[in-house]
């Protein structure tokens, strides 16, 4: 089996939208160029498609055209490091996936401790966030909640008392252990963002952990977020405006 014919061998194994490199073909140091060449003329034949320089995938082909890979398809080298975490999805994406808006976006925003300028990859812009928490497998869900509560003004085409109903669902049905970890992590975000929680967390008459949140805020500062206290009642306890 010649270069190409194991190229193609393998490729046949991958799922549709999955994104490879050179590095997934075993074929030595030797037969790089090789490989390469043979990648780049599977391009050319539409057997496979580019994503940007050295990523490539197996289109999945609809009546309406080719499909590019998903958000972590498209970003997953950006999320691991040698089997460690090092960033998270968040964002749009996570937003839509949350149930708090219905709009897909073609911005991809990674969570990460050192962040980078944003970058492009297919119709994708990829942009980072700083998170100041250490990142896990078991803390993402609840980052990507915090990261919601504290772009709450971003999230495209909802009506404020949707969010806050959504939010308040999204919330509640978190066990006991959750919940203080949701709060401790909070403590790392933006005071605003905490005052946010601590009124989701009173709404729903939680109190477990909640005065940690009170006392790390300035009783004398106010948070502009133009949340009327008719859709949350608890707002005006923890100065949301």
């Amino acid at each position: 089996m010649n270069t190409t014919e194991y190229v193609i061998y393998k490729i046949n194994k991958l799922s549709k939208g999955y994104v490879f490199t050179v590095d997934d073909f075993d074929t030595g140091v030797n037969n790089r160029e090789a490989t390469i060449k043979a990648l780049n003329r599977l391009v050319a034949d539409g057997i496979i498609s580019k994503l940007s320089k050295g990523k490539f995938y197996k289109p999945e082909k609809t009546p309406f055209g080719n499909l590019e890979p998903d958000e972590y398809q498209v970003s997953k080298d950006l999320l691991t490091k040698n089997g460690r975490v090092i960033g998270y999805l968040t964002g749009f994406g996570i937003y839509n996936k949350l149930g708090l808006t219905t709009q897909v976006s073609f911005v991809i925003q990674i969570g990460k401790k050192e962040t980078r300028p944003s970058i492009k990859r297919g119709r994708y812009k990829i942009s980072f966030i700083k998170q100041k928490n250490t990142i896990t497998k078991k803390n993402i869900p609840l980052l990507q909640i915090l990261d919601a509560i504290r772009y709450i003004k971003k999230i495209p085409d909802t009506e404020t008392k949707f969010l806050i109903k959504r939010f308040l669902q999204i919330i509640e049905p978190l066990n006991k252990e959750d919940l203080l970890l949701l709060i401790r992590l909070s403590l790392k975000y933006p005071p605003a963002t905490r005052a946010l929680l601590g009124a989701f967390l009173q709404e729903l008459n939680i109190n477990n952990g909640i005065d940690a949140l009170k006392e790390s805020l300035n009783p004398l500062s106010e948070y502009n977020l133009y949340i009327s206290n008719k859709h949350l009642k608890s707002g005006c306890n923890w100065n949301i405006k």
